[in-house]
């Protein structure tokens, strides 16, 4: 990974034909679902959306029986850092360096051929967001497609947001004779003094931060010396200032609190992400207006006397009590095959008590909102780009496949690793 330099927001290619969406469910996501509809696609982004759209000169695409969505779009992931998490080679989640390493851009380190990228896109996935892991703050993450020869070619948005991992609130308890290693034993008043201080470097970095965007202030009116550029405080400039995001990784429910109380008393625009206990909370994030990536669906509870389906309704409490959510499947490793799915977390969000409207926007206007990109992805409307997908079925249903999909008006390939090792064994010789 390499250091930020700018804040830029890079196109995709568009691509230039016309073409008429025919005979489909169109799921428009922010307005009424057509069944049947048309979708006018020209150069790249949606002209049209109604039962019927004028299709002078544009070629028709029989979508029969079909169902059209929005791409979806999965946040706080690591897909594009890991390809197979027990060899060390393929890993690049982590950045060397401190506990504070703000100007690291995870996306540069994305690897463009991985295998798990194409398996991701045929179940739906249009963009993900590649998440810098390790460090206290670890950096900033972008918005890829999940199409592109290179990594400025997939790139949409950069950056996104800055993500901090709230320390751990929790003591051990633990006695010292029951410890499993008694060299590593500390008692409660040292864990205490150690989580203060933790909690303190967050408070003191973001003190220097401001410190430093003051001073550059200040020398830009001629009003102070020129300072000498830091990567690390160039880095947090627009963090500080509130124009871009900071994503705080908290699960439970005592990081979670600290976190909310953190950011209102300094004024910082945050999003909560994988959030296990944010239900817990869900009065206080909706008051706070904290939206909730939540990564947590199919995890065990937390505790023995938490009931089995608390992962489960999690997202239904939140919703109910106003908070915005997103699905995640997790932002490690063993996860980032995982992210194909992503839409049957909000399948089971849905079986208990989510409205399946919340459930896909969910998936796609939400993140799309929280990553900065509503007025291009998210829903199917005249003006934002031709990012969709055709599936035979309801996509939160496991049965539905996806067929076709277009990324700015150009098809994409579905085919993954998967195909094609299915189409080499199926079509092997076979004995007389």
């Amino acid at each position: 990974m390499l250091l930020a330099g700018t804040i830029a927001s890079a196109p995709l290619h568009a691509h230039a034909e016309a073409f008429v969406l025919d005979g489909a469910t169109v799921h428009t996501i922010s307005g009424e679902t057509l069944a049947p509809g048309q979708v006018l696609i020209r150069d790249g982004k949606i002209a049209a959306v109604g039962k019927t759209v004028p299709a002078d000169g544009a070629r028709p695409i029989d979508l029969a029986d079909q169902h059209l969505y929005p791409g979806l779009i999965a946040l706080n992931t690591v897909l594009g850092l890991t390809e197979i998490s027990g060899v060390r080679a393929t890993q690049d989640t982590t950045e060397v360096g401190d506990d504070f390493t703000p100007d690291v851009e995870s996306w540069i380190a994305v690897n463009p051929d991985s295998e798990l990228i194409p398996v991701a896109r045929a179940n739906g996935i249009t963009f993900f967001e590649p998440v810098p892991n390790g460090h206290i703050i670890s950096g900033q993450s972008a918005l890829l497609a999940t199409a592109g020869w290179t990594t400025e070619e997939m790139t949409l948005k950069k950056p996104l947001a800055l993500h901090l991992f709230w320390p751990q609130m929790e003591l051990d308890t633990t006695r010292r004779e029951k410890a499993r290693d008694k060299a590593k034993w500390k008692s409660l008043e040292d864990q205490a003094k150690e989580r203060l201080a933790r909690l303190r470097a967050i408070t003191d970095f973001f003190e220097e931060a401001k410190a430093y965007a003051k001073a550059k202030g200040a020398a830009a009116k001629n009003q102070a010396p020129a300072l000498e550029l830091v990567p690390a405080w160039e880095a947090m400039l627009p963090f500080v200032a509130g124009t871009w995001p900071i994503m705080i990784h908290a699960d439970e429910i005592r990081q979670i609190r600290a976190a909310a109380q953190w950011a209102e008393t300094n004024g910082y625009h945050i999003i909560l992400a994988s959030g296990r206990d944010a239900w817990m909370a869900a009065d206080l994030l909706a008051e706070k207006k904290i939206p909730v990536i939540y990564g947590h669906i199919f995890t065990q509870p937390a505790s023995d006397s938490a009931s089995y389906d608390a992962p489960f309704q999690a997202p239904a409490i939140l919703q109910r009590a106003g908070v915005q959510v997103t699905f995640s499947i997790g932002s490690d490793s063993f996860n980032a095959p995982l992210i194909r799915n992503l839409p049957y977390a909000a399948a089971q969000a849905v079986a208990f008590g989510l409205p399946e409207t919340e459930a896909l926007k969910g998936l796609t206007l939400y993140p799309a909102q929280l990553a900065g990109v509503a007025d291009r992805l998210g829903s199917i409307e005249p003006g934002k780009d031709a990012t969709l997908f055709a599936a035979d079925g309801d996509i939160l249903d496991i049965r539905a496949n996806v067929k076709r999909m277009w990324i700015a008006g150009k098809e994409v390939s579905l085919e993954t690793r998967h195909t094609r090792l299915y189409e080499k064994y199926r079509n092997r010789p076979r004995s007389q």
